[in-house]
Order: structure tokens, then C-alpha cells, then sequence
């Protein structure tokens, strides 16, 4: 099963980004974008890829782990960027240093477990908390158009303020392909830290 570890920004902090990017759609080119859908936008802490079956309860076991001690923080969505001319996102304000220390502590964890490399520090300090909007066409088949799409859509970002909300839980999350858009599960949840 293919599974990433994420934090879900409740509905109300996503219609209001719904509302922020449906002008985003209209942009001459956005149509050729591949734009997340809405029940699918998640913070990802870390993407582990495909995971055996029989790895699940140790993964589970570490991930409690790895949340212990991690305060319930408050953020908001805000501003917006692009990777290059391939991925349009939002980001993040707010308390996004603990939103790091625990993409840190998950990937520490689940590393262990999976056997995975590790990230660097300097990677796990690079983390940019982001949410996924929108990508270009897979393997560099993108044209002019996708690309102004992308890159206006970006700009007019930059100034989005979306209402503050509390992380107060990470989940373990599975995706699915079904020939569409990828379907997600919640496979486990945990609770982080009352201050």
C-alpha cells in the first residue's frame, strides 16, 4: 500500500481556499493544469511510498512515537509560490516551527522503520511546508500556456491570508489510484500534545 504521513486542514480552512483559487482556474492556460481536488489537499510531513503490509504495526508503533511531546500549534494558509514551472502551492504562517519539528521527528521515525535513508539535517531544515494546488503536464510535457497559467496563478497567491485553524492531530493517510484522481484514506490518527 502506498502511504504518507499528513496533517488535515479542517473544511472550512479548505472551502476558503476553494473560493481563493476558483479565480485561479479561470487564468488562459489554467485549464491544462492538473489541479488537486479539494478533498485530497493535505499538509504531507513525509511520503513513504509503497509500505508492506506486515511493516504496518511497527510503522504504526513509531509514529505514536514520533508525535509524543509535539505541541497542538496553530497555523494559517497564506501566501503561495511554485516549484519551478511544475508545481503551484500555498503555504504556510503561524506557528510553522513546530509544524518542521514534527515533519523532522516522522521522517527520523519513519526512516528507522522502513528502512529508508534518512534525510540530511540540512533537508529536514529545508522542509517547506506547503499545500499542493496544482501541477504541469507529467514528464516535462508542458507548453507555454501551463506555464503562464502557473506562474500568474502563483503571483496573484502571493497576498492569500486564509483564517487561522489548530493542528492538534498528524494521520497516517493511504492513496489509492482508481484510473482518477487518487482517493485517500485514513488508515490511523494520533493526537499531539496539549500544552
Amino acid at each position: 500500500m502506498r502511504l504518507f504521513v499528513a496533517v488535515l486542514p479542517p473544511s472550512e480552512v479548505l472551502a476558503e481556499l476553494d473560493a481563493a483559487v476558483a479565480p485561479l482556474r479561470e487564468l488562459p492556460g489554467a485549464e491544462r493544469l492538473r489541479w488537486t481536488a479539494a478533498q485530497g489537499r493535505h499538509l504531507t510531513l513525509a511520503f513513504l511510498g509503497a509500505v508492506d503490509e506486515e511493516q504496518l504495526p511497527a510503522l504504526e508503533d513509531g509514529l505514536a512515537q514520533a508525535v509524543l511531546g509535539h505541541p497542538v500549534h496553530r497555523l494559517r494558509l497564506a501566501g503561495g509560490g511554485r516549484f519551478g514551472d511544475r508545481v503551484l502551492w500555498v503555504g504556510l504562517a503561524g506557528e510553522t516551527w513546530a509544524l518542521r519539528g514534527l515533519a523532522r521527528s516522522v521522517a527520523t521515525v519513519t526512516g528507522e522503520v522502513l528502512e529508508q535513508e534518512a534525510p540530511e539535517l540540512g533537508e529536514a531544515l529545508e522542509y517547506h511546508p506547503h499545500l499542493t494546488l496544482a501541477r504541469t503536464g507529467r514528464s516535462g510535457h508542458h507548453g507555454a500556456a501551463e506555464r503562464k497559467a502557473l506562474r500568474a496563478a502563483a503571483e496573484r497567491l502571493e497576498t492569500f491570508q486564509g483564517a487561522e485553524f489548530t493542528v492538534a492531530s498528524v494521520h497516517l493517510m493511504r492513496s489509492e489510484f482508481h484510473g482518477g484522481p487518487a482517493q485517500y484514506t485514513r488508515v490511523r490518527s494520533w493526537a499531539l500534545h496539549e500544552a
